[in-house]
């Protein structure tokens, strides 16, 4: 099975192409750079350095979210194109799994991912699997819910939260960690497919312009969007 894997969901771009769990290339830009510009090109580098054309595929694997928003429109709408048009598998892997992977650490790993105003996107893994659903909080609820916990290790985003850990957990070890699209590649490979149509990113959260909206508007069952 060939796989393409890819997470625009931070600053962050990962990209990799897989033969079952072989690593065929790879490529991760830590730069502000638009997604929408540098994916697809970077895509179709991987392919041609690979000797592969998209037609060799078999399963897209996405970085679902949470995180960026417009990074997360980008990979969904790339992903549901591609897997579509190429007619082959789509599996969407949550983008805080992509920072835990990185991870071979022992006991409990909290992923985090920055979401702004002291508030971060956050899950918690034992061996690569999620034992408590991801969630969006203030980093301060976190802590206090990782009380009585020991052997936590924090991964992700977290140069603006070492303080905090060290104050509430000395023992914890805090390590700034990038997504890997190879290790969610290799997660996406096991697991089940998703409909192509339905896919959608999984935000968390409101966007802002939806929270400010809000603010005027009484809530409904329909969507923002479909509201505005």
């Amino acid at each position: 099975m060939k796989i393409l894997a890819f997470d625009t969901s931070s600053k962050t771009m990962s990209v990799a192409l897989l033969e079952e769990d072989h690593l065929l290339a790879s490529m991760t830009l830590n730069i502000k750079k638009n997604h929408s510009v540098s994916l697809m090109p970077a895509i179709d580098f991987l392919l041609q350095s690979a000797d592969l054309k998209p037609a060799d595929l078999d399963r897209i694997v996405v970085a679902e979210g949470p995180g960026s928003y417009t990074g997360l429109r980008v990979a969904a709408a790339t992903a549901k194109t591609l897997a579509y048009a190429l007619a082959i598998d789509l599996v969407g892997v949550s983008s805080l799994q992509a920072l835990a992977l990185s991870s071979h650490s022992k006991g409990l790993v909290i992923p985090i991912m920055d979401a702004r105003r002291r508030n971060v996107y956050a899950g918690f893994y034992e061996n690569g699997k999620a034992v408590e659903a991801d969630r969006h909080a203030s980093f301060q609820d976190v802590l206090e819910h990782l009380q009585g916990r020991q052997e936590l290790t924090f991964v992700g985003e977290v140069a603006a939260f070492r303080e905090d850990i060290q104050q509430f957990f000395p023992q914890a070890q805090a390590a700034e960690t990038l997504p890997s699209a190879y290790e969610i590649g290799k997660v996406g490979r096991l697991m089940p497919v998703s409909d192509v149509n339905a896919f959608v990113p999984n935000y968390l959260k409101r966007v802002e312009a939806e929270e400010n909206w809000l603010k005027d508007h009484e809530e409904t069952s329909d969507s923002y969007i479909k509201r505005v």
